[in-house]
Parts: structure tokens; sequence; C-alpha cells
């Protein structure tokens, strides 16, 4: 039986650059034998992160989310995977709220409070985080450090690729005022020299999540 990678869109764009780059990965992953599930959290029922109800602390549930809705079904498929590719753009300096909803639950109900074995996630599972930015590719870095830790410890090992700098439009001047800040054509020049690359990047990854 082949093995199973989980992926999950965080972002809203259906096509643009988080869609894209997941999807890469997935086809990578594809590749080299994996079977796809994929759940994209923006077109999903109601959901909500941590409720902070401490369910998956008790002995009968441990490891397990306990809060049932939308979310539900795929923190189980990720947790019966051989490997996850979450992907999120960065929204004000952050991953989006959707994600985050996720991140909170797939982390929270590992989380034992116990010195001794801090994490009671006894089936790690590889990971591979995707931002997109607005900004550039080194800003967020810190940030991106801090998540692959927090995966790495309760979740499996975890690499990330970051896409920074990515097209948001793609006419500008339909807008109604002057996008100033940058050069909308070196946007749009990285997308289409830089952006392929990231995409060929993406795709190694996802593959390369099968031997780890």
């Amino acid at each position: 039986m082949g093995k199973k990678i989980v992926v999950v869109n965080a972002g809203p764009r259906k096509g643009w650059n988080t869609d894209t780059l997941i999807t890469e990965a997935s086809k990578g992953a594809e590749a080299a034998g994996a079977e796809i599930e994929r759940f994209d959290l923006f077109r999903m029922e109601k959901y909500t992160g941590c409720i902070s109800c401490f369910g998956c602390k008790k002995e009968k549930f441990k490891g397990h989310c306990i809060c049932k809705d939308a979310l539900t079904p795929v923190l189980d498929a990720i947790r019966e995977s051989d490997g996850l590719i979450i992907g999120s753009p960065n929204y004000l300096s952050e991953m989006t709220a959707s994600f985050r909803a996720l991140y909170e639950r797939l982390i929270f109900q590992s989380l034992t409070y116990n010195t001794e074995t801090p994490c009671c996630n006894q089936r790690r599972v590889p990971v591979l985080l995707i931002m997109t930015s607005n900004a550039p590719d080194t800003l967020y870095l810190p940030m991106l450090d801090n998540y692959r830790q927090a995966l790495s410890t309760f979740v499996g090992p975890t690499d990330y690729l970051v896409s920074g700098e990515t097209l948001q439009l793609k006419d500008f001047s339909k807008t109604d005022w002057p996008w100033t800040v940058y050069d909308p054509e070196e946007r749009k020049k990285r997308h289409d020299e830089v952006f392929p690359q990231e995409c060929r990047k993406a795709y190694e990854m996802g593959a390369a999540l099968l031997v780890k």
C-alpha cells in the first residue's frame, strides 16, 4: 500500500501563489508514489482554533483534539498520514487565521505539559511548510524557524519553503490608487523568472517527503 500525503491549503485564492506551490509539491509527492488527500480550509464549513477545553489532556483522548467541527477530519487524516504539506500566505506579518486555527489544534493535542515526555505523539509525520509573502524572502525567517521548531517537536521533521515578493494582481492598473510601495513591473518579472524556480523546488521538496 502506498504512502498517503495530506495537503492543506490555508490560503483563499485559487490558482495563485500559495495554491500553485502546494499543488506543485503535491505533484512531486504523487510522482514519488504517494496518494494525496487535500483540504482547502477556506472552502470548508465553520471551524475554530483551540478552545482550551483540555479534553486532549485526558488519558482516553490523549493526542486527539475532541472539538468536533470541520477540522476534525483534517486532524484525523494528518494523524494517519505519512506526510503533511501545508501552505499559507502571509497576512499582516503572520499566517492566515485558517492556518492558525489548524496549527493550534494540531500542536496542542500532543502537548502534555510533562517535562519528561512533553509530546505524546508517537507517530512522526514529516512536514513541508510553504509560505508566500509580499515581503522579501528573508523578512519572516525567524517566524518560520519558530513554526519549524514547534512542528518538528509535536508533528514530525519539518522543512519550509518561502516565496517572497510575490505577484498579487495580474493587472495593477485596475486598482483605485497607485501601488507605489513597490514596482509592479518588477513583481511581474520576478513572477516570470523566479517563481517557476520556486515551483520546481516545491515539487522536489514534495517528492522528498516520501523518503523522510
